[in-house]
């Protein structure tokens, strides 16, 4: 198994997205890359901590890879917004890459280089490597198969009935 954190605004619409592609076999939200260690929900919202809401994804390379991930992560997102999506605004929604070993770094690096040579607006998503990765408050993992109805600025339509994990 391989895994990526992505950060995409709000992470229950991203956990939401992901836990149902194909190849992935579970996922978490949490804190990410922030300035201390184990941040509140209440901490990350009020600018206390500076960490992006985000969601680790965990996968099996034989039946997806990176690159597709990253088509799904950008299919999902506004690449082009600074600690924004959707309604969401603060540092927290900020779109972000964080990977773990260098072959992931140049994948993530070489498909938005590709991206940006047929977008005339400046993607703004940062690739940096996983400093921590510290796990949300339990009512946030799995928050919209609780609350089917929560807020979601993802239109969870996008993934094509083909695409979905038939594993789960």
């Amino acid at each position: 198994m391989k895994q990526i954190v992505l950060a995409g605004g709000c992470f229950w619409g991203v956990e939401a997205y992901f836990r149902d592609v194909k190849g992935v076999t579970d996922t978490d939200v949490g804190y990410a890359n922030g300035n201390y260690r184990n941040p509140s929900y209440e901490e990350v919202c009020n600018g206390k901590a500076t960490h992006a809401e985000a969601t680790l994804v965990v996968y099996d390379e034989s039946k997806t890879n990176l690159v597709t991930l990253l088509e799904h992560f950008f299919r999902i997102i506004n690449p082009h917004t600074i600690n924004r999506q959707g309604n969401d605004i603060g540092v927290q929604y900020r779109t972000g890459i964080y990977y773990e070993n260098n072959e992931d770094q140049l994948i993530a690096e070489s498909f938005i280089a590709e991206l940006q040579k047929n977008d005339p607006k400046k993607i703004t998503v940062s690739v940096e490597p996983l400093r921590h990765f510290d796990l949300a408050e339990d009512y946030h993992q799995d928050y919209l198969v609780k609350k089917p109805n929560g807020y979601c600025h993802i239109n969870l339509g996008l993934l094509q009935a083909d695409e979905k994990n038939e594993t789960k």
